[in-house]
């Protein structure tokens, strides 16, 4: 069964340019799905819609079979930005989303360290965000998004700004998390290599259509070697082919 249906999602900025024509996707619990697309194409317009951010002209989205119409408290959210509060420690960043409702219990703060544990990041609970490089940053942002346990994640390109090793770095950091919480992912990226890494499932988005999809056969634990294979390289090139056009839907 699906835990999130995009059912015939279409939309208009302003009710005058059409961003979405008629999109139909499907994720299953526990998968990772990444959308690909050049800039304007219509995928963050998507994953807002999809996290109920904001609502559809025609169609509807259902996860776990219930209409989302707005934000659900069982889903997190990374974006390209980390968005710290700079006076606020590690620690107390990634308790925020449980500190807006009242107070974090013990449970949740050896939540929220076993989280910085996971992201390699044990030993920086007390420092502050601008303490901390780029990719640290973006770990705690990762942290703050899965402390209350959410049963979907959407990220949108949250390590673009990063260098090559720490996006490598903290795509496995992410998948490791998500796997251990059977966490539902969906993934905007413009990097054909890091969605063949990351996803179950690929798909590609042209002028608000998704206009290609590809299932990605590799084994469940990646690592960093897989990238240098030619299975691997063979996925990126279809890829690469379907967003030059070359693909078919």
């Amino acid at each position: 069964m699906s835990f999130l249906v995009i059912d015939q999602i279409s939309y208009s900025y302003e009710e005058k340019k059409t961003i979405l024509h008629n999109i139909e996707w499907e994720i299953k619990k526990g998968e990772f799905h990444c959308l690909l697309g050049r800039s304007g194409c219509g995928k963050t317009t998507l994953l807002k819609i999809a996290s109920g951010l904001i609502r559809p002209d025609e169609g509807a989205v259902y996860m776990q079979n219930k209409e989302v119409i707005k934000p659900s408290p069982d889903v997190g959210f990374v974006f390209q930005s980390p968005t710290l509060l700079e006076w606020k420690t590690v620690l107390d960043n990634i308790l925020l989303p449980i500190s807006l409702k009242g107070r974090p219990t013990i449970e949740d703060r050896n939540r929220a360290n076993f989280l910085l544990q996971l992201m390699g990041l044990s030993n920086y609970h007390n420092n502050y965000p601008g303490e901390l490089s780029g990719g640290q940053q973006s770990r705690v942002a990762i942290a703050r998004a899965l402390i209350k346990e959410p049963a979907m994640l959407f990220l949108d390109e949250p390590f673009a700004a990063l260098d090559a090793i720490t996006r490598e770095e903290l795509q496995d950091d992410l998948l490791k998390v998500c796997q251990l919480q059977n966490t539902t992912v969906l993934f905007i990226t413009h990097d054909i290599t890091e969605a063949i890494y990351l996803a179950n499932r690929v798909a590609v988005m042209e002028e608000g259509r998704i206009t290609f999809d590809l299932g990605v056969p590799l084994q469940k634990q990646r690592s960093v070697e897989m990238k240098y294979e030619t299975t691997f390289n063979e996925l990126c090139l279809k890829v690469r082919h379907a967003m030059s056009g070359a693909g078919s839907s």
